[in-house]
């Protein structure tokens, strides 16, 4: 190729003897530059990484390439840091986390955008646009009316920030480094610098007064990273290329641009002893086959993510191996076949050459100038010429027959390629809530919220949790991390049971947020030591069976219900409750900042939200709320007095011993004893135990005023009253 395009330019500069000087030139520069290589073109490389190196050229590219591009700007790593948790006693934990600010060169023309981004081979872009991690990612497309980077900008000063016109470059802001080990990643990018380009295009302005309309037909994308005419030498190698410099303007095209074939005369006859074909004025002979043809095309593959890929072309081996050509284009497999494949087949039917002797000087044969022969079939290209005492010898070499360069119809197979997933950016599901107190080194007077914080999709990187307590500003609550919570939604309504006894009767079906969520099943043993523990709706229960039904939907059967003194919310289930799995997921939520104020609720925020999800605080108020008292007893004494008498239960006590009392967790032991309705009592006592007792004129006249009116007793604890507990009913 570098032979003919040398010719073409030394023809179109010097006229014919500039031309035969080209081409003798172009030979030379063929044999110093590729020597007896088995590779042909600029050398594939394994996709490189971002650099940052003074002096390093920026390629040039077209259609759609995959480039590591360099970094040309950068700012320090900025530290940030999140505490958890404290409050009350509670421990505290700080996390740290860093981002980086920097700017990646990726061409030197303007391009159209970009499409995916790859960190240290996982993605980092979608083909969506959507980022992985958090950060804010800039496009500047090269064009020669951009303005300089704002951050760049702030950070350098005006005087010192070029706007860096007619060259594409990406700036990320505050790219959060957790995934990539607290450093800058290894990126690379899906460069769109052309919808469809072509030869023309890849020439541009490095050359005037070309005509270079050739459409590179099944040609994604190419990248100039060196001299035009490497780029010219490489493509020619499978796209032949022919040149014309006959007129003003350089003409390259797949064929010379001419309105007819031209004619030859007939051969003259030659004097000379050491002259080719004396008598007959020319010779034919085939020429012996390349001691390594090219047989393999190495090329970027697009269905394998750009990555290096090979294709053969068919027949056998040739005795010396094979030569293979090393093109810088995106290519997909079936390309790149009938690339290789024509390649193959043209170089071959090129081997048929013909020395032809002519009388005639004319200036139109040219190197590249299609002819015909007298009494000969077919086309012949001019490959030179030479001006000797017996006449114009012209070396001619065969063209390809009609149909010979059609593309063959062969299978071809890109490899196995285990490319990252593109998962679109899961939205945020919460539910918050209040659990019981733990009597496991927890502090008896600080509130113990929670956030179970999930997402439809596994590639969610979690969200920011704020508190809202009714005014509509946003507290933080720091970030709710990446583990998701197995949560979803209660899809039949959960029927009353006794929560003393085993509930072997009822069942629920829960549908989880994300199908691919598992709940398992346990036994008694692992029950009694608080395996399965859920939050549904209100009521805290245990499962024993856990069944999937496909599609995230599960049965649970086997309940032990109204843990952690529910119990009063059994009887107030409906459809569409939430569904929480109590394990260790959930998120600890800092009291202090969610504060107490009944219009609370706990917001998250996450990359794939369109708006912030929102959710109350279930249980509220359930960690300092004593616990309901049981076993009621009612006697009739000797005199009519009634003793009411029941037993009491300590918050975080949840394993009860024979012949052991319970500790009593509030600052003193009180109880109130009520007649009537809880807002509105008809009558009311304060008892310093867990008995009362009413002497029978009392009874007696309030039996006359309210008959059939209910006594209830609640346990006054420290911060609050605990759920009322029926203790007998008046006659």
């Amino acid at each position: 190729m570098a032979t003919i395009v040398f010719n073409a330019v030394g023809t179109y500069l010097g006229g014919p003897i500039g031309g035969a000087i080209g081409s003798l030139f172009g030979r030379q520069f063929d044999t110093a530059l590729f020597g007896t290589s088995s590779r042909r073109g600029p050398r594939l490389t394994e996709l490189a990484v971002s650099t940052s190196s003074y002096g390093q050229l920026l390629p040039r590219h077209f259609g759609r390439m995959r480039v590591a591009g360099a970094i040309i700007w950068a700012a320090d790593l900025v530290e940030h840091s999140e505490t958890r948790g404290g409050g009350k006693g509670a421990p505290s934990m700080t996390a740290y986390s860093y981002t980086a600010s920097f700017a990646v060169a990726l061409a030197s023309r303007p391009i159209s955008g970009l499409g995916r981004i790859w960190a240290d081979g996982k993605l980092l872009r979608g083909e969506a646009g959507d980022l992985k991690v958090g950060g804010t990612l800039r496009i500047h497309t090269g064009e020669g009316d951009q303005a300089a980077d704002p951050l760049m900008l702030s950070a350098e000063g005006e005087a010192s920030c070029p706007a860096c016109r007619d060259l594409a470059y990406v700036v990320f802001e505050d790219l959060d480094l957790a995934d990539y080990f607290n450093r800058i990643p290894a990126l690379t990018f899906e460069v769109i610098a052309d919808e469809g380009f072509g030869l023309e295009d890849v020439i541009g302005d490095l050359l005037e007064d070309v005509d270079a309309g050739v459409a590179l037909q099944g040609i994604a994308g190419w990248t100039c990273d060196g001299p035009l005419f490497e780029s010219l030498q490489a493509l020619g190698q499978v796209v032949p290329l022919q040149a014309d410099a006959g007129a003003e303007t350089l003409v390259i095209a797949r064929e010379r641009l001419q309105g007819d074939t031209i004619a030859l005369p007939e051969p003259a006859v030659a004097t000379g002893d050491d002259a080719f074909g004396t008598v007959s004025g020319f010779t034919r002979h085939r020429a012996p086959p390349p001691e390594r043809p090219p047989s393999t095309l190495r090329y970027y593959d697009t269905g394998r993510d750009y990555q290096p890929s090979l294709q053969h072309a068919s027949g056998r081996s040739a005795p010396g191996g094979a030569d293979t050509i090393e093109l810088p284009a995106a290519l997909d497999s079936a390309t790149a076949r009938a690339l290789i494949e024509k390649t193959a087949r043209r170089i071959d039917w090129a081997r048929e050459r013909m020395s032809w002797r002519s009388c005639e000087l004319d200036p139109a044969v040219a190197p590249g100038t299609i002819v015909t022969l007298p009494a000969v079939a077919g086309h012949w290209r001019v490959l030179d010429w030479e001006w000797c005492e017996s006449g114009v010898e012209l070396s001619l070499e065969r063209m390809l027959p009609t149909g010979a360069d059609t593309t063959p119809d062969l299978a071809a197979d890109p490899g196995r390629a285990n490319p990252p997933a593109d998962d679109p950016t899961g939205t945020s599901a919460l539910v918050a809530f209040e659990l019981p107190l733990d009597a496991a080194g927890t502090p008896a007077d600080a509130p113990r919220p929670f956030a179970a914080v999930a997402s439809t999709s596994a590639h969610w990187s979690g969200a920011a949790l704020y508190a809202d307590r009714g005014d509509g500003a946003l507290l933080p609550l720091g970030p709710s991390g990446r583990t998701r919570s197995v949560i979803g939604t209660a899809a039949s309504v959960l029927s009353p049971a006794s929560p003393l006894l085993f509930d072997r009767s009822s069942q629920l079906l829960v549908s989880l947020v994300d199908p691919a969520m598992q709940l398992v099943p346990a036994d008694t043993r692992q029950l009694a030591f608080g395996a399965n523990l859920a939050l549904v709706g209100e009521e805290i229960l245990q499962f024993a069976q856990a069944t999937s039904l496909g599609s995230g939907n599960w049965r649970l059967e086997g309940l032990l219900r109204g843990r952690g003194g529910t119990e009063p919310a059994i009887a107030t289930h409906g459809t569409g409750e939430a569904f929480v799995l109590l394990d260790a997921r959930p998120v600890a939520l800092n009291p202090a900042i969610l504060g107490r104020e009944p219009a609370r609720q706990v917001v998250a925020i996450g990359r794939g939200d369109s708006d912030p999800v929102a959710a109350p605080v279930l249980l509220d108020g359930v960690t300092l709320r004593p616990l309901a008292p049981v076993h009621p007893r009612c006697a009739t004494l000797a005199d009519g007095t009634w003793r009411l008498s029941w037993t009491r239960r300590a918050r975080g006590g949840w394993q009860w011993q024979d012949g052991v009392d319970m500790p009593l967790v509030e600052q003193a032991e009180t109880y109130l004893v009520t007649l009537g309705p809880i807002d509105a009592p008809v009558a009311m006592w304060s008892t310093a135990g867990p008995l009362l007792e009413i002497p029978a004129q009392v009874i007696s006249d309030l039996s006359a005023t309210a008959p059939g009116t209910a006594l209830r007793v609640r346990q006054q604890g420290t911060h609050s009253l605990s759920a009322p507990l029926l203790l007998c009913t008046l006659p």
